[in-house]
């Protein structure tokens, strides 16, 4: 069947980065690695198009071109989902949905056209919906029933779909799962507790497979949690690295991890050789009480603070997550939050209020509570101009007006610089760097001239335009003299804020606007309650 791919459109969010990308000519951040993945999945002489929402429009002859019209997306891509349903349905076309928003929530009401509802793991479902499509069956659900595949079997995905021009960074997945339970993390409902991994032959093939459709660039490896299994992150991690070596160091990588990442010096070193620039954290709170509330037992084990230090000790740049929200939080938890970021110097510290996702632990016990305010159907998903869609333990107004405040410090430029000079003092050298051969090198490339516009635009605005031009050139010339190895990325993050200082704005108006339309008195404070339970 020729087999059209749409991937919905994002609204704005922390990690858009629309104004960085526009600086580097490129559309997006990060290709849909599920929509590939399922491509390699189906039958390969069924011809196939690709068409990413968040890089080009679906055309009159797409729609034409297609019998079958596959679609996959998150919680937070579901309003673009449901107008791609109704545009395909309006075709008289068939439509497959999976992904993370239908495996959810599968009865939604965008999803009511439907025709396959693809859930769960692709590996064990889409065997049963070819056989049904085979068959001629017209329509189908498709769900594991709780199992979950071995993904040691998993084919290379189909990275030749994509354009690779559009996006800023590629991805591919070592392991799905993780091992603690969190209450509000949604990845062990989709993907379980024990974390399954790839082999490091088959992560090092999809390697190749970008490698040779010559991608140069950084690479995200998706994990939620890429050191879940530490075993075989340590037998991946040396092949990767020998790899790496033979070519040139040609990819960086990016990954998330858990703060426990921190306490294993050998785990730590193979990610610096491999050359892992940067990880995220699930830091959430620097309040340990909120921590143990939320499950999140593993961030209560060590110092957070010298865990930060630690994993950036080794020249790899933390990225990290915090919440507002929890249950039983003290007023000034937004404040605590600034502070420790700012103590750490954690350049890019993504906030947002809490949210209750479809059958998390967390969803059902403020169910059983009766504290949703929202319907199951309309969970909005993790975004940063999203209220809490339940009713918190203080007034709701206290924690928006909070995190508005709080995203507003962290994201003003001149405290921005001088977060970002005070993190790159502390940035080890790149570890990878002893291991280029110059023979696999060459010579050195000279730069393009789309990054040397970039940095050009950079320097305009925040040298010589805005009031940062003082603290710009002075921390400039600092990280100069006393970190040159790290001067480039540090120049990058400087560059970031391109992005946030504008989504700052957008964060400051849609809470405001969100706040206008709650009924003047509050829902009921429910922290007594909570106390006497």
């Amino acid at each position: 069947m020729r087999t059209l791919f749409v991937y919905p459109e994002f609204p704005k969010t922390f990690w858009s980065y629309e104004k960085i990308l526009e600086l580097v000519n490129r559309k997006v951040l990060l290709p849909p690695l599920g929509i590939v993945t399922v491509a390699a999945l189906l039958p390969q002489e069924w011809p196939m198009r690709l068409v990413d929402r968040n890089v080009n429009e679906v055309t009159e002859a797409d729609w034409a071109w297609a019998e079958l019209v596959v679609i996959s997306g998150m919680i937070v891509q579901k309003e673009d989902m449901q107008r791609q349903i109704t545009e395909a349905k309006r075709r008289g076309l068939p439509v497959a949905v999976g992904g993370p928003f239908a495996s959810s929530t599968p009865d939604a009401p965008e999803l009511a056209l439907v025709d396959f509802k693809v859930l769960d793991e692709g590996e064990i479902t889409l065997p049963l919906f070819i056989e049904a499509i085979q068959k001629g069956e017209k329509s189908g659900r498709f769900s594991s029933n709780g199992e979950k595949p071995d993904v040691t079997g998993t084919p290379i995905p189909r990275f030749d779909l994509l354009d690779l021009s559009a996006y800023d960074s590629m991805s591919v997945q070592f392991s799905r799962g993780c091992p603690f339970q969190c209450e509000f993390c949604d990845i062990i409902v989709l993907y379980g507790r024990k974390p399954r991994t790839k082999n490091p032959e088959q992560l090092i093939a999809e390697l190749q497979a970008l490698y040779d459709l010559g991608w140069r660039r950084s690479i995200f490896l998706v994990d939620d949690n890429f050191i879940g299994n530490k075993r075989n992150a340590k037998l991946l991690l040396p092949a990767l690295k020998q790899w790496q070596i033979e070519r040139g160091y040609p990819f960086s990588f990016a990954t998330e991890a858990s703060v426990d990442l921190a306490a294993d010096d050998e785990l730590l070193e193979m990610m610096a050789e491999a050359r892992f620039d940067s990880v995220f954290l699930g830091i959430e709170t620097p309040d340990e009480a909120s921590l143990s509330s939320a499950g999140k037992h593993q961030n209560t084990r060590s110092s957070l603070e010298e865990s930060v230090d630690r994993i950036t000790s080794y020249g790899i740049r933390v990225m990290a997550g915090f919440i507002i929200g929890f249950d039983g939080e003290k007023a000034g938890a937004g404040n605590r939050i600034v502070e420790f970021v700012s103590r750490t110097g954690i350049p890019a510290a993504m906030m947002g209020m809490l949210q209750a996702l479809p059958n998390t632990g967390l969803w059902h016990r403020l169910e059983k509570e009766g504290r949703l305010i929202q319907e199951k159907a309309d969970a909005k998903g993790v975004n940063q101009t999203n209220l809490l869609n339940f009713v918190p333990s203080r007034p709701i107004r206290d924690i928006a007006n909070e995190y508005v405040d709080a995203f507003s410090r962290l994201y003003e430029p001149n405290a921005y610089i001088d977060r970002v000079t005070h993190y790159y003092l502390k940035v080890g050298k790149p570890r990878w760097q002893s291991y280029v051969k110059t023979a696999a090198l060459g010579k050195p490339s000279l730069p393009s001239f789309t990054d040397v516009r970039a940095l050009a635009i950079v320097v305009w605005r925040q040298g010589l335009v805005r009031d940062t031009r003082f603290r710009f050139w002075k921390s400039l010339a600092t990280i100069a003299r006393r970190n040159p190895d790290n001067l480039e990325q540090f120049l990058v993050t400087l560059a970031h804020n391109e992005h946030f200082q504008e989504y700052r704005g957008i964060v400051q108006k849609e809470i405001a606007d969100q706040l206008a339309c709650l009924p003047p008195e509050e829902p009921s404070n429910v922290a007594a309650q909570l106390q006497t339970a």
